[in-house]
């Protein structure tokens, strides 16, 4: 009786047997990011009047990338810090020696992330290597004063000269 038709009452559908499980656009997209929420908060917006379908796609997938790179980057931090937990300290020490996400959120400023430790060269104490040593032993002292010492350190210098034997016996 039945030739293949499908049952009355099946409003528009074809057959009336299950229905298949639905497949989010993410799922299609191989994406971890709401294709269809990003695709609302667009529509929302008003960024254009109208929105593409692809649009969407494209920025959850970037938004992933940058989210990605983010976190593995942050992660190398935190393990550099012996810790297992990333903290925004962390979050900052990677955009910031990232060269460009650095550009990227240049303006940006991370709460409770601190700053990037610099201290310029000029502030560092000199070097005292080899290299300073054989240079100062061709040169006199700068000042002849600083050379002998002070009246006063050299009357103090004899009593703890004095009193360092005892202590060594």
């Amino acid at each position: 009786m039945d030739t293949g038709k499908s049952k009355k009452g099946a409003a528009g559908r074809k057959g009336g047997g299950p229905r298949k499980k639905s497949v989010s656009r993410s799922f299609r997209a191989g994406l971890q990011f709401p294709v269809g929420r990003i695709g609302r908060y667009l529509k929302k917006g008003r960024y254009a009047q109208r929105v593409g379908t692809g649009a969407p796609v494209y920025l959850a997938a970037v938004l992933e990338y940058l989210a990605a790179e983010v976190l593995e980057l942050a992660g190398n931090a935190a393990r550099d810090n012996k810790k297992n937990r990333i903290i925004p300290r962390h979050v900052l020490l990677a955009v910031r020696n990232d060269e460009e996400l650095g550009k990227l959120l240049a303006g940006v400023t991370i709460a409770h992330g601190g700053v990037i430790p610099n201290i310029n060269p000029v502030l560092l104490p000199k070097k005292t290597g080899a290299s300073a040593s054989s240079s100062s032993s061709s040169k006199e002292p700068k000042s002849p004063t600083k050379a002998a010492k002070s009246p006063t350190k050299a009357a103090k210098s004899p009593k703890k000269a004095a009193k360092s034997p005892k202590k060594a016996a």
